[in-house]
Formats: C-alpha cells, structure tokens, sequence
C-alpha cells in the first residue's frame, strides 16, 4: 500500500514536469497578449471580465473537455491524435469512406503538431528571456541571442538522451507551479475582491455589452489552454489517475491565483500592463524569476521535443513517413529515442521563427492556431469513437461534443484573424509537413500496387523451381517482402545470380497496426509451404520498436532453428521512376522518389545485424 502511493506521487510530480510544462508557462504572455492588444480598455470591469473568461476556459475546455471526457478515450492505455486517429478509424471500419476522411483530418492535425512544436519552444524561451527587459532596457537587444543559445543547447543535448536531466523536470516545475502561486497569492491579498470573478456571470456580462470585442480576443485567451493536448497525448505513460490529480491538486490552483494575482497587479497599478507577470515580482526577485522561467520553459519545450520525436516514430509505423534514422538513448526505457532529423530540423525552424517574430508578442500571434485546430480535431474525432466505437446514443454523443465542437470552433474561427498576423506561419509547416506525409503515402500505395502486379506466386514458383532444385547451402535465408504470398525481388536475384537455395527459407513480411500495442504472444504467425520454407507474418503496433531477428526466435521448435551466426537476411532496395502520366502529379512522383531514396535502411529500422544483410536492387518505374 505504501509503495502504490509512492508510486502515485512519483508518477503525480513527473506528470506536472512534463504535461504541465506548456500550459503551466502559459502565465508568462496570456493576459499580456490580451491587455496589450489594443482591443480590451484597462478597467476594473474588463479586468473581472477577461479574468473569468480565463477561469471558465480552463475548466470547459482542460478540466471537463480533456480531464473528464478526453482521458478515457485511451487506446489500450495510450493517448494523443495518433492513438485517437487509430481508435477512430477502427471505429468507422466498415465506413471506407468516412474512414478515409477522418484518416485524412487526424494526419492533418498531426501535420500541425509540429508547428506547434516549432512556436512552442520559441514563444514559452523567449517570452521567459524578455523579463531581463523589465530588469533594465539595456538587456533588449540580448533577448533574441541569448533565447537562441539556450535552444541551441536544449537541442545539443537531445542526442544524449534526456534520462539524466530528465528527473529535474517534475521538481522545477512544481518549484515553478510553487513560486507563481506566492507570486499570485501576494498580490490578492492585496485586492482579494479580484476573487468575484470566479463567478461566470462576469464573463457573460463582458461577452453580452463586447460581442465583438470578445471574439477578436479569445485568439490570445487561448494561449492560456496551450498544451492542453499534452494531458491526452502523455496519458500512456503517466496513466489518468496522477494526470487528473496534478491537475486538480496543483497546476489548476496555481494558474488560477497567478492570473487572478496578475489581475489585482492590474486593478492596483494599470502601468503593469506592459509585462503584468514580472511586474508580480519584487526587484529583487526579478533575476531569479527570470532563471527559474527559463528553466520552466525550457522543460515546457522538452516535453515538446520528446513529444515530436515520439510522434515522428508512430507516423512511421503507420507508413505515413519513410523509414528515419531512430537511435535509442536509453538502455532501460525503450521509448526514450532521439532522431537526428527531427530535431535539428524543429531547430532550423525555429531560429527561423524567433530571428523573423523577435519578440513573444509577435509569436503569439502566431500561436494558437495550430492548437485550435488540433482541439477542434480531437472533439470531431472523440465523437466517432464514442458514437461508433462505444455504441452510445447518438443524441448522448452529439451532447457530449457538440459545445466543445462549438467551443473550439469559436476559439478557432477567432485565431483566424490571426493569420496575416503570423498564423500563417504554423499553418504552412503543417501544410508542408501533410503533403509530405500524403505523397508518402499515396507513393507507397502506387509503389505496392505495381509490386503486387509484377508479383509471382510464391507457391507455385517454389514447385516450379523444386521440380529441379538448385544447389542447397547451409544456413537460413530470410527474405523480408512487402506481400505474403509473393517472390521477393531478391530471391529471384539470388537465384539468377548465385543460382543456390539455402537449406531454410524464411519469407517475412511485417506488418504494422492502428493499435499502441502487439504483445510477443500475438508477433508471429507462421505457415509451412514445405521444402523447408516458411511464410512468416510478424505483427507490431505503432508504438512497438520491430526487431525481426528477436520476433524470429519465437520459430524455434516449429522445424526450423535460427542460429544467428548462420542467418542471412535478403533484402530489395529498389529504386523508384518517376513516369509522366503515373497516379501522381509529376512533382509529387519525383518528391515521391527522393523520399525514397534517402530514406533510412530497412536494415536498421528492422535491427538486423550488419553483417548479415545482402541488399540487392531493382528498378521500378510508377
């Protein structure tokens, strides 16, 4: 008993390290952005007003949206739009078209994860770095060189794996969480009538006598909900019970007295405007603050990266992207993976971001859009598994999403306004970032459908070739194919080539699944098509790391006993022609083949040992 509430603290205070990290920086620009925009008169009313706007918004869209209803749509215990895509989709199976719709909106708004990758770490470093402004105005011009040294070290540091740092994650954050509260409690007690606005009528006498006043700000009232999605997207390896109770424990109370402490700043010295959380800080106070949110953030960005790196991986699974080099940072956790391109690619783009915006008010603008879109597409797909998948009412499932689908798509329609602005930023890194994952895809689709015409009959070729067997070598042969129940291109080279058969032939193909998980006791399906050859099916989840040699070992006792040091694993590397008049637009193809070409070896995504690969390759024109 003792150890299960250990573990439930431990895994509480590591939950508001790496899912609380965004919103719990939040602070740092949400009422800035709103007072500062312009549109909102510094007054005590509008100041009751927007902070019950943000009070409200907290608790309908992360405490009752994503805490109570989102979090038990778990896919065999995992969260985020991969895991909710695939739920969905599995749902609507016997719908092909609207499966294919829904497929299409959820890898759009994985698309936009990563744009919200690339302004995440930019605005949360940045807006942090800016309080050096409110210690002297001597520090500004240093504010953008010293935000691109720290990101610059963030991503530096990825390739050792974040084990060794990562335990100071919870800890800083709940210091943080800690710290904004004081801050916050120290300014209401000074004005604790600020604490009326919890009441929603001071946000429906804001939104009734400001329509639209109210609709052009909610595009800056939503940075206080950004990283909302990290409560469902981290549920796989926290668990719901420490996410919901470091929610309503910790992180809910401290936002709530930090911008409730910002908005009795604001009713006590309306001048705070300019930056209303470091003005929260005495002057002494304002270096140190200054380090600790720079921590804060750079923790908030880490959950992003680690987030994008693991995305990345699941988006591979399901054959959205080519095959990347994954390298593992850690021995024991097997989901700690660092992928070079990525993440300097996510830093490429953001040097971009902060070098063009300059300034956290300027990526705010930005902000959001991307958030709201994924939000938007969460609630649409929570509908069909709850409709679909669940079997609920439909009038039960329309109740139970529709006002968050009107909720979201009111915040969305108002972050539109945002897209001159710098909206259009995160949007055209997810735009590029679909076209590449639907060109893979549609490229895959016509790459196997020519294989399959081209395809032999791998049952009647092997009787064709054992009417008058070629010489027999020692050892295993393992043919990885992309069909079951075709001649993989190097076995025909092999043949033609070397003209000798091995003594077992293993032809392999692995497929993966729209599920988190495939345990070792479901891998491996196994066929004998006789003369010692076997048809083998290894089965992985989107989540699972496929190792072939290891799935291998499962065969032994069923008439063929791998020994590794006389395996050898045969492979096509094929090479792809784009063609005029193919299934694709010309570019698409040619994009298409560079994919493809530089993608990594199958060898390695597979773990196979180096020095038991043959490749062997072919031209194939689509």
């Amino acid at each position: 008993m003792q150890s299960s509430k250990s573990s439930l603290a431990a895994l509480t205070i590591g939950a508001i390290g790496v899912v609380y990290g965004d919103i719990g920086t939040s602070v740092l620009y949400a009422v800035k952005e709103v007072f500062g925009s312009g549109h909102v008169p510094l007054n005590p009313a509008n100041i009751y007003g927007i902070l019950s706007i943000f009070f409200w918004t907290l608790t309908v869209i992360v405490s009752i949206k994503y805490v109570v209803l989102v979090l038990r749509a778990d896919n065999h215990g995992e969260g985020g739009l991969i895991a909710m895509l695939a739920l969905a989709s599995q749902a609507v199976k016997d719908k092909p078209e609207l499966r294919k719709w829904l497929l299409g909106v959820g890898i759009f708004g994985t698309s936009l994860f990563y744009g919200d990758g690339v302004i995440t770490p930019a605005v949360t470093v940045l807006s942090a770095i800016e309080g050096l402004e409110v210690i002297s105005p001597a520090f500004k011009d240093w504010v953008v060189p010293l935000t691109l040294i720290v990101l610059f070290v963030l991503f530096f540091v990825q390739k050792s794996g974040t084990a060794g740092i990562g335990k100071f994650f919870g800890p800083v954050t709940l210091v943080w969480f800690a710290t904004i509260s004081v801050l916050g409690i120290s300014h209401i007690v000074r004005h604790p009538e600020i604490l009326y606005a919890m009441s929603p009528h001071y946000a429906v006498l804001f939104m009734f006598h400001h329509p639209g006043t109210t609709f052009i700000i909610l595009g800056a009232v939503v940075l206080c909900v950004t990283g909302a999605e990290a409560l469902y997207a981290d549920l796989g390896h926290f668990g719901k019970r420490p996410i919901r109770l470091a929610w309503f424990s910790v992180v809910m109370p401290s936002l709530t007295l930090n911008y409730f402490g910002q908005g009795a700043l604001l009713l006590a010295d309306p001048s705070a405007v300019s930056n209303p959380f470091y003005k929260m800080a005495p002057n002494w106070l304002l270096l140190p603050l200054v380090i600790l949110a720079t921590a804060a953030g750079v923790v908030a960005s880490q959950a992003l990266i680690t987030g994008a790196f693991s995305v990345t991986k699941q988006v591979i699974q399901l054959g959205y992207l080519p095959r990347l080099n994954v390298q593992h940072t850690s021995v024991r956790d097997t989901g700690q993976i660092y992928i070079p391109f990525v993440n300097w690619g996510l830093f490429a783009a953001i040097v971009l971001a902060v070098v063009m915006f300059r300034s956290s008010s300027n990526l705010a603008a930005a902000y959001g859009i991307a958030v709201c879109t994924d939000m938007l597409i969460t609630t649409v797909l929570t509908f069909f598994v709850i409709r679909y998948g669940w079997k609920y009412p439909l009038w039960l499932c329309i109740a139970a999403t529709g006002w968050f689908f009107i909720v979201d798509f009111t915040f969305f329609a108002s972050n539109l306004l945002k897209l001159l602005q710098g909206g259009w930023f995160p949007l055209l890194i997810g735009g590029c970032i679909f076209t590449l994952m639907m060109t893979w895809k549609q490229g895959r689709a016509l790459l196997n459908e020519k294989l399959r015409a081209d395809a032999i009959d791998l049952t009647s070729f092997l009787e064709a070739v054992f009417v008058s067997p070629p010489t027999r070598v020692q050892g295993t042969a393992v043919f990885l194919t992309g069909e079951p129940g075709t001649v993989p291109n190097a076995m025909l080279h092999n043949l033609k080539h070397n003209k000798v058969l091995h003594e077992h032939n293993l032809f392999v193909t692995v497929r993966s699944h729209e599920v988190p998980w495939i345990g070792m006791n479901k891998r491996l399906e196994i066929e004998s098509l006789g003369h010692d050859c076997w048809q083998v099916v290894l089965h992985y989840g989107f989540k699972n790391d496929p190792d072939v040699p290891r799935a291998l070992e499962q065969i032994r006792g069923r008439g063929c006993e791998i020994e590794a040091m006389t395996t050898s694993y045969f492979l096509s590397r094929d090479t792809v022609i784009p063609t005029i008049g193919g299934g694709m637009a010309n570019w698409r193809e040619k994009l298409f083949a560079q994919m493809h070409h530089n993608a990594s070896a199958a060898a390695d995504f597979l773990h196979l040992p180096n020095n038991s690969v043959v490749e062997l390759g072919s031209k194939i024109e689509i």
